[in-house]
């Protein structure tokens, strides 16, 4: 029968940290678009809907922390460790709408431009610098997971929003020229573009069950068959649940089957010790019952002890 071993580790840091980040986040936010709509400027009112964008998904993520702590049940044998990854898929979905907003009235104010409050937005914009910057060390320091991660986009997009608002604001303070204000604010949105899709390939990675990245396959299968008894090792799969916690399962073929307890256990070790896998699902094989099972290729590759 097939051995199963697993293991759970959740940082309850991280929910805190999220929920910690969201009340300052939220009550600048509230701060920062009243100073946007009496400024006029562009790029202030993007920070602050980048800030309000931030509140959700920072509300959002330390949901997703709490569910995922969530022990297994009989609907859900994993558990809920994966919304983590929806959560972060969700604040991907925010950021790129939100992207697209301010790529409209950018445009928008390029064609139609308007008289913007120079000194104001300075002020707004470093105040909002300094939050931005004490939410990203209390990010920085907590669990980095898919989750974390995205919230961290959030905020590294209102770092650079402020930023160019305060840019901005210095230039159409010290010589008038209101074309600045969209011209960063369209900047800002492709940086924040860029990181936005890479994430979402690392957040869809996980949801198709891919190998993680930083793990690859042909070295775990040969690592296994290279253990003492272990003879082929093939229907190997490894994948994650969430962006730290990883999973496999593999058919393996020993020259013993009496002794399936010693190897399943130097197995688990390397797995654990080597690869960072911990939740495992290895099932023996004889070597009869693999050459019967594995003679039309069903079997997909095969890893044998020195083969690679």
């Amino acid at each position: 029968m097939a051995d199963h071993r697993h293991s759970h580790n959740h940082n309850h840091d991280s929910q805190s940290v999220l929920l910690s980040a969201l009340v300052l986040t939220a009550l600048f936010a509230g701060v920062e678009v009243l100073a946007g709509w009496w400024a006029n400027s562009l790029a202030l009112i993007g920070d602050a809907g980048h800030m309000i964008t931030d509140s959700l998904s920072l509300g959002i993520g330390a949901l997703a922390a709490w569910m995922s702590r969530k022990p297994p049940s009989t609907k859900h044998s994993y558990g809920l460790a994966r919304a983590e990854t929806v959560g972060a898929l969700i604040n991907i979905l925010f950021m790129l709408a939100l992207i697209g907003f301010l790529a409209v009235e950018a445009i928008d104010r390029l064609t139609h431009p308007a008289p913007v409050k120079g000194e104001a937005v300075m002020v707004v914009a470093g105040l909002g610098l300094a939050i931005n910057l004490a939410v990203a060390w209390m990010l920085h320091r907590g669990e980095q997971n898919l989750n974390v991660r995205g919230a961290m986009l959030h905020v590294m997009g209102d770092l650079l929003g402020s930023v160019a608002a305060l840019v901005a604001g210095g230039v159409i303070f010290w010589t008038g020229w209101n074309p600045i204000d969209p011209i960063l604010s369209i900047l800002i949105a492709a940086l924040i573009l860029a990181s936005s899709l890479r994430l979402l390939r690392d957040i869809l990675h996980v949801i198709m069950e891919g190998v993680p990245f930083d793990i690859e396959l042909d070295a775990v299968g040969q690592a296994m068959a290279d253990c003492q008894g272990v003879t082929h090792v093939h229907d190997l799969h490894v994948w994650a649940l969430d962006s730290g916690t990883y999973a496999i399962s593999a058919h393996v073929v020993v020259d013993c089957m009496e002794a399936w307890d010693t190897y399943r256990a130097a197995l688990e070790c390397l797995l654990a010790d080597s690869f960072g896998i911990k939740h495992t699902t290895l099932q023996p094989e004889s070597g009869q019952n693999f050459d019967r099972a594995c003679a039309d290729g069903a079997c997909g590759k095969d890893y044998t002890p020195g083969s690679y």
